[in-house]
């Protein structure tokens, strides 16, 4: 059995999706260990539930370094010390700058709360509504100097009811998102992905990682 892949998840809040990949890493099968846990934020609610579960955690505030280059320098530093393969972003309220998205080149994993390339940037959930799509989701993607955009790894939809509003539908999609990270986090951890331009192609469609449509009870 290979050595599982040690990965960084980066929060900067209460680390919902972060909890997901936890939970996740408990199977003694996945490919996937979370090692360690940063924020930039001080005191973030995520930083107590992973050292609750025995992971190590660290903060690298972002304040105070003065420039964006200083930050990403002791974060990437942090990161490496600990002998880091996998990056995750988890609600990581910075943009990483090319520098820093280089370093880690295909190695960055971020999840979006829409179904890319629609819909980048925030408020994702009011604006697909009032664009009146039915289908909403969320995307698993690496990491490029764009925002939110990159090669898509796993993505899972919804529908929207005509019933939704910002917050009910938020609230459908966040459970697809907890589906979805660990299922591209495994696919990428245990090497079957290949990155070819914008595509991610990983040979295993049918598989239990790879569910291109998710429904809300499923």
């Amino acid at each position: 059995m290979k050595p599982r892949k040690r990965v960084a998840v980066l929060i900067s809040g209460r680390g919902s999706n972060m909890t997901a990949l936890i939970e996740a890493a408990r199977a003694k099968d996945y490919p996937a260990e979370i090692a360690l846990v940063v924020s930039n934020v001080p005191g973030a609610g995520g930083l107590g539930k992973a050292a609750a579960e025995g992971i190590e955690t660290a903060t690298v505030d972002h304040r105070g370094r003065g420039s964006r280059q200083a930050f990403e320098e002791e974060l990437d530093r942090t990161i490496r010390a600990r002998d880091i393969d996998l990056i995750c972003l988890a609600g990581f309220m910075r943009i990483l700058t090319p520098w820093f998205i280089e370093r880690w080149h295909d190695r960055i994993l971020n999840i979006h709360p829409a179904l890319l390339p629609s819909f980048k940037g925030l408020d994702t959930h009011a604006r697909a509504l009032a664009e009146g799509c039915r289908i909403h989701g969320a995307t698993v993607h690496f990491v490029r100097s764009e925002m939110d955009a990159g090669p898509i790894i796993v993505q899972g939809a919804v529908p929207v009811l005509d019933s939704d509003n910002a917050d009910i539908l938020a609230a459908r999609v966040l459970t697809v998102e907890h589906k979805i990270y660990p299922q591209a986090l495994a696919l990428v951890a245990s090497d079957r992905t290949k990155v070819d331009g914008m595509r991610v192609l990983t040979g295993v469609e049918g598989s239990t990682y790879f569910r291109p449509l998710i429904a809300p009870d499923d």
